[in-house]
Formats: structure tokens, C-alpha cells, sequence
């Protein structure tokens, strides 16, 4: 069930799912690299990687399967640590933690 509605919400927002220029563009950004519990395939890693990809702030995401680590570069005056992590966990996955890049 959980799959299906996060399947869903991937193939909803992968319609032009490439980072805008501005956020590529950006000034000084913060890595951060989090381990994170729930990854049952590859989907699991892409499709957070694309939602991610969508969050203001995001410059990029690197997730990988079954590691289960997400390494996301972020402009820290448009997003914090905190707001990646409570949006991963809002997407059914733990993060276990986490460390600068």
C-alpha cells in the first residue's frame, strides 16, 4: 500500500523533474550526508532523489540502494538539515543519521 501511494506521488511530480537552473546556479551550498532505513529497491532511492529534486532549496540528491545513503547538497538560506529530514521522514523513510559531507 505504502509503495503504491509513494509510486504514485513520484510518477505525479517527475513531470520535468530536473532542478531548476537558479538552484544549480546557486551560491555557497552545505552537503550532508544521511543514512536512512526503508529503501526496499532502487525505485525507493530515484524517487526520493526526484522528490527531493523538487523541494526549494535542493540543489541536488544522490541516493543510493541498499546502502540506504542520501547525500544532498542544499543551499542552507533556503533550507536546513532539519526540514530534509522531516520531509524524508514524511515519505515513509528513518533517517538513522546524519554527517557533514
Amino acid at each position: 500500500m505504502f509503495r503504491r501511494q509513494f509510486m504514485q506521488i513520484v510518477a505525479l511530480t517527475s513531470v520535468g523533474a530536473l532542478n531548476p537552473v537558479e538552484s544549480m546556479a546557486a551560491g555557497p551550498h552545505t552537503t550532508v550526508i544521511f543514512q536512512v532505513k526503508g529503501f526496499t529497491c532502487i525505485t525507493c532511492a530515484v524517487g526520493l532523489d526526484t522528490l527531493l529534486g523538487k523541494e526549494k532549496g535542493i540543489v541536488s540528491s544522490r541516493s543510493t540502494y541498499p546502502e540506504g545513503k542520501v547525500t544532498v547538497d542544499f543551499d542552507p538560506k533556503e533550507c536546513t538539515e532539519e526540514a530534509i529530514r522531516e520531509f524524508i521522514a514524511e515519505m515513509g523513510f528513518s533517517v538513522v543519521s546524519s554527517h557533514p559531507a
